[in-house]
């Protein structure tokens, strides 16, 4: 005899949705995965040519990781805060424990989205890499699918509370750091729904989004060398003062007038 279950007292209770708290629960969601992979894919080609021994990784957790493959020869990743477990070591990103001018690449994984203040730990990230190294900076943009989901939500959960600075804004700042722009691509193509059936689609979208090149991705990546200032050396002779030079140090020239300050 088949029993009804209509009238139950105890009906089945309905899981609950997953709830976001910080961003680091919401990379391990479906959608903060689907946003990781398709990241990875694009920039994993920068990141393959990013030659040097260190190279540094700044921006939410261990787990998102962009540069196990990278051929540098000594990977740096430090987690904000501790926790059980915890194979990283800990440091404030804002107030990096390491020597100036010292690290060959740096990649800033929406850290600029999610640190309290960003212009100091784009000055400390610029500060740290050596001159002519490379950064990789990725963040959402704000011109997108994702910035106008951003501004529609009356409860503001990770990522939509992060700050989403957009393309224009940040390469004025990265050039006021002697930052020079090399590309900016964009990534990210699919909708920002945490839902199986769209997520399904997310590697069409993508897909046809590269193709088109299109601007309105929902994260960007942008790659910046930091500049070397060129030391022109400035001499003055006076009169009475000989020049002289070491034999086979600079080649011979003939028929050079000298003119003497006087």
């Amino acid at each position: 005899m088949i029993k009804s279950f209509k009238n139950d007292k105890y009906p089945r209770r309905r899981r609950k949705p997953f709830e976001v708290v910080s961003i680091n629960d919401w990379c391990r969601s479906a959608l903060g995965r689907k946003v990781f992979e398709a990241e990875k894919m694009s920039v994993e080609g920068i990141i393959s040519r990013l030659f040097g021994y260190h190279i540094l990784q700044i921006g939410l957790e261990e787990h998102q990781d962009l540069i196990s493959d990278s051929p540098a020869g000594h990977k740096i990743m430090f987690s904000s805060a501790w926790s059980p477990g915890l194979a990283k070591p800990v440091a404030n990103c804002e107030k990096l424990p390491i020597a100036s001018d010292s690290v060959d690449s740096i990649v800033l994984y929406h850290a600029l989205d999610f640190t309290n203040d960003c212009h100091e730990l784009l000055r400390e990230a610029t500060r740290i890499l050596r001159p002519g190294g490379n950064m990789l900076v990725i963040g959402f943009n704000p011109f997108s699918v994702w910035g106008l989901w951003r501004l529609l939500k009356r409860k503001k959960t990770p990522p939509w509370k992060g700050r989403f600075l957009s393309v224009t804004r940040l390469s004025d700042w990265l050039r006021l750091l002697d930052l020079q722009i090399v590309s900016t691509e964009r990534a990210v193509h699919f909708l920002p729904f945490n839902t199986g059936r769209i997520l399904n689609f997310a590697d069409t979208f993508e897909k046809y989004g590269k193709k088109m090149k299109s601007p309105f991705g929902g994260s960007y990546y942008i790659q910046c060398v930091k500049q070397v200032a060129p030391i022109t050396p400035i001499v003055t002779l006076s009169r009475g003062n000989k020049i002289r030079s070491a034999s086979g140090a600079i080649p011979i020239t003939e028929n050079i007038n000298i003119k003497t300050i006087k």
